[in-house]
């Protein structure tokens, strides 16, 4: 198996400080769930956080790299619902992060994580 990209084995180990290196400074994160990403990597470190409190039993389960994009396909679960999904990161020249876009997958997980996470941020659901 080839060297895993950092920010993978930073969100494995739970390391924010690890995973904040591996962002561009002007990282921008598009969400499953929100029309507009997230820009800045201290906005998006503090959505990351969110997220990793909220998915329970989270896992990478294979990494695909090619040039300046590394996809990593993950499972976790939110409550009793089961999700999936793929983390497209896209590197600038230095392998830093500039883009990362989150897919996943069922709609009943999604809702499911869209709730917590709502309440987490102090929106509405």
């Amino acid at each position: 198996m080839a060297v895993p990209h950092p920010f993978r084995v930073a969100a494995e180990a739970k390391d924010l400080e690890a995973m904040t290196a591996t962002l561009r400074e002007d990282v921008v994160l598009h969400s499953p769930i929100l029309f507009r990403g997230f820009e800045g990597r201290e906005l998006v470190v503090g959505v990351l956080t969110h997220v990793a409190e909220t998915l329970e039993d989270f896992r990478y389960t294979d990494e695909l790299a090619e040039g300046d994009t590394v996809a990593l396909r993950f499972k976790a679960r939110v409550g009793d619902r089961e999700l999936e999904g793929i983390d497209f990161l896209e590197l600038d020249a230095e392998g830093l992060v500039s883009e990362l876009t989150v897919f996943m997958r069922p709609l009943s997980a999604i809702n499911a994580f869209n709730e917590r996470m709502a309440v987490r941020l102090g929106a509405q659901a």
